[in-house]
């Protein structure tokens, strides 16, 4: 690490060299670099009161830099403690138009960032974390545009010119997205959950750690190490939100058609039959082989496409079902990753690669191990699973209804939450439609027990924390489980347990009662579609022993909140 030492002319000039001598000496003890230039230090630790007035000047500034600001009487007294403290409480210079530089008559031009969000089901996250990051930069005086791809496409988009002029881009995303925009411009990588629980400190991660993106290389892609997500799994969740349109729309046909009867799809030219035919027969017979080539296209771009949907059609022709998708997916992808960094052609060939070698190679690969390898044996998994979720008994569904519901309320959204919804999803393909029903019914837990413990419990919370419980009613009753993350992020240690209680109840209900669920989002908006969910009571009353178990715990363990009047 390169520290520069500063020295506060206003400190005086004995005191201020002794103090420097003491640091100096315990730095290279602890081998440590010292630095004279600021443009190099890595950290800038200030001996004094505050930051001197010439470092305000044009051209010699700390702007971006990690500071420690620390008087020379501690200095001199604990210089182990106090090297220890800036290097683990530093934080990055944000000074903007303060009296010191009106004065000096200097106007330092605010940040200008542009950023967008991007989670798999592209609903509540990727607005939450545009809203998060929008409400930050302006509280700093920043300039920012959010662009959000969401389920209804993106959203205020940005332009050339609007990048161009960013000083840096913030990508914030669970999936993969198209970076080719940005090559050529300082880029930081982070997940939608970070943005918005931890927006403070990941844009001060950004204004420091930002890297030049070149879309041109291989290994100029900026790091992730900043991220809690595994490359994995966001290649995962890119197939699943690609996925996920296709499964809602084919569950609401195949559910309509269930209106005229259960059977009545049976006779032919019927309006039942036409709507089976959208719904289970091209529909959710897309989703497998939608899910491998997005999740291939992840990988490796749109090389990886073709061979990824040719290896989920395999996975549904050998049996091998969503798991084999997944397998098809991951193959695919990195086959074509494989081939496009590590084949070498003359430059007179080049140009076939993307569009000949690599998806035939790829294709033929992925095509020949999916039926030589892979499908009989996934094939058989998959028949078991099928098998034992539609013989198993009422104990084995509870249990699983226990487990799923406290997946969905342990992290509101995060990986555990995505792990048990995407397992929920893939079984539709499977026509088992219990464990979706508890998946979607335990994730409405957490928000809209929130809202009731803001109405039972009312004295225990501020108003804010009401207002806020408002807005979780309505998220929870959309199946949007991230309502509940302000009071989660609050007060993690009660509000955490509470929920999974009530999600491992409601879950656990929906199973007994053999509850279906047709569409895998959607709320309780979905009773509208006659027949998406049955027996509707018995879910509703699963939704209500959650909610009310949830906000009883938490309204009683709550601690309340202490108001102070000024």
């Amino acid at each position: 690490m390169n520290i520069l030492i500063i020295s506060n002319e206003k400190q005086g000039q004995a005191r201020a060299y002794f103090a420097r001598q003491t640091l100096e000496n315990v730095i290279a003890q602890h081998g440590l670099t010292l630095t004279d230039d600021l443009s190099t230090a890595e950290l800038v630790i200030i001996i004094g009161e505050s930051v001197p007035d010439s470092l305000n000047l044009p051209g010699n500034n700390l702007y971006g830099k990690k500071i420690f600001i620390g008087s020379a009487e501690q200095l001199i007294s604990e210089s182990e403690v106090f090297l220890h403290k800036a290097q683990t409480e530093a934080s990055v210079y944000h000074q903007q138009h303060t009296a010191d530089t009106a004065e000096n008559g200097v106007q330092q031009k605010p940040v200008n960032i542009v950023a967008i969000t991007a989670c798999p089901t592209g609903v509540a996250h990727t607005f939450m974390a545009a809203k998060a990051l929008e409400t930050e930069a302006q509280k700093r005086g920043w300039q920012i545009k959010v662009e959000t791809r969401g389920s209804v496409g993106s959203e205020n988009s940005l332009t050339h010119a609007e990048i161009a002029a960013a000083d840096f881009v913030i990508v914030a995303a669970d999936i993969e997205v198209e970076l080719t925009p940005f090559s050529g411009k300082r880029l930081y990588r982070t997940s939608t959950g970070a943005a918005l629980k931890k927006t403070a400190s990941e844009l001060d991660n950004a204004l420091t750690k930002a890297e030049i993106y070149n879309a041109t290389s291989t290994t100029s892609v900026p790091s992730r190490n900043n991220q809690k997500n595994p490359p994995i799994y966001q290649h995962l969740m890119t197939g699943v939100s690609y996925m996920l349109p296709m499964v809602v729309a084919g569950g609401l046909c195949i559910a309509l058609s269930f209106v005229f009867g259960i059977e009545a799809f049976k006779e032919p030219g019927t309006l039942a039959a036409a709507l089976m035919q959208i719904g289970g027969g091209s529909a959710l017979a897309l989703m497998v082989p939608v899910l491998a080539g997005y999740i291939a296209y992840s990988i490796a771009g749109r090389t990886g496409l073709a061979p990824g949907l040719v290896g989920g059609m395999l996975a549904v022709s050998t049996g091998a079902g969503f798991l084999g998708g997944i397998i098809a997916g991951f193959l695919a992808g990195y086959v074509a990753k494989f081939l496009t960094t590590r084949l070498r052609l003359p430059q007179s060939m080049e140009a076939l690669k993307p569009i000949l070698i690599i998806p035939l190679v790829a294709t033929l690969a992925t095509g020949l191990i999916m039926i030589y390898v892979v499908g009989k044996p996934v094939s058989t998994i998959m028949e078991w699973l099928t098998h034992w979720l539609k013989s198993m008994g009422t104990t084995n569904a509870v249990i699983l209804g226990a487990i799923l519901g406290g997946m969905m309320c342990t992290d509101m959204g995060g990986p555990v939450n995505k792990a048990a919804y995407a397992f929920g999803v893939g079984l539709l393909s499977a026509q088992s439609y219990g464990p979706m029903a508890a998946i979607m019914a335990a994730g409405m837990v957490p928000p809209l027990a929130m809202w009731l413990a803001t109405v039972i419990a009312r004295n225990k919370f501020d108003q804010n924390e009401r207002e806020g419980g408002k807005a979780a009613l309505v998220l929870g009753l959309c199946f949007i489980s991230e309502g509940a993350i302000p009071f989660a992020a609050k007060d993690p240690v009660r509000v955490l347990p509470s929920c999974i209680l009530g999600g491992a109840v409601t879950g656990a209900l929906s199973m007994y009662f053999s509850v279906q669920l047709m569409a895998p989002h959607g709320g309780l908006f979905v009773l509208l579609i006659p027949g998406a969910i049955t027996p509707v009571l018995p879910y509703l009353g699963a939704i209500l022993a959650g909610t009310v178990s949830t906000a009883g715990v938490y309204g009683i363990v709550k601690k309340k909140e202490i108001q102070v009047v000024i």
